[in-house]
């Protein structure tokens, strides 16, 4: 069973300033639910329906109806999870191949582009500070478990790749054609806001300005997600 005030908890989590100042976020179904609990994550409160069931973790059982009052969800998936905030990672020295976000605003693309980094197997995504929150409910749900696996540091990113020797990557309209340059196994690839682009102060510290080529005209852009998905399969394709 679940209290009115409990679900009055969880609902203002989906508030950054309460996510803040609680240091919990929200995550729900058995795949992500499942994904943080083989991280390592610690969940301090765990709802669940009779059908879902997880080892060594117990569970507070509520019906359908009462998970469906505190989820997020059009559709609730069995369980629900309010674990902590990782304690915020200091920008360390960029190694191997990571992402820079530069003002990512749209909470599924971010999502989805932490799913795309798991998949190709990047550890580190940089954020600007107005970079949305990783950990919305909405940003969580859309990694499908990846931000179990994916570190999330926000930072300055100028003073970052002021500070770096490796290549910085980004796809600008003046870039030359990705499929024909050279592509290094470590860099930072800068991807930016949906209709800003890279902001000024970052786009003067690129050093390797690429293209994704268009094969039809009248196509205006690509989403970012989507363009971070090919970047990094090309990456991923030379290494």
């Amino acid at each position: 069973m679940i209290s009115k005030n409990q679900i009055k908890y969880v609902h203002q989590l989906e508030m950054k300033k309460y996510r803040q100042r609680e240091g919990l976020f929200v995550a729900e179904g058995p795949k992500v639910v499942g994904d943080l609990l083989d991280a390592g994550f610690k969940p301090s409160q765990l709802y669940s329906t009779e059908q879902w069931q997880r080892a060594g973790f117990e569970s507070n059982i509520v019906t359908d109806e009462e998970l469906r009052k505190v989820s997020f969800l059009q559709h609730p998936q069995q369980v629900l999870a309010v674990f902590p905030i990782p304690q915020r990672q200091e920008a360390c020295k960029p190694m191997g191949l990571s992402l820079a976000l530069d003002g990512v605003q749209d909470p599924g693309n971010l999502g989805t582009i932490i799913r795309v980094a798991d998949w190709f197997g990047i550890d580190t995504i940089y954020c600007s500070p107005d970079t949305a929150d990783a950990w919305n409910p909405k940003v969580v749900q859309a990694t499908m478990g990846s931000i179990a696996r994916v570190q999330m540091i926000y930072t300055d990113l100028e003073q970052l790749i002021s500070n770096t020797s490796l290549p910085v990557y980004a796809t600008l309209l003046d870039g030359n054609d990705i499929y024909q340059q050279e592509l290094s196994s470590e860099g930072i690839i800068v991807m930016g806001n949906e209709g800003n682009g890279i902001s000024a102060p970052i786009r003067q510290l690129v050093s390797r300005k690429l293209l994704i080529p268009a094969y039809r005209i009248g196509a205006e852009s690509l989403n970012v997600a989507i363009a971070t998905a090919i970047v990094c399969s090309e990456f991923k394709r030379r290494s």
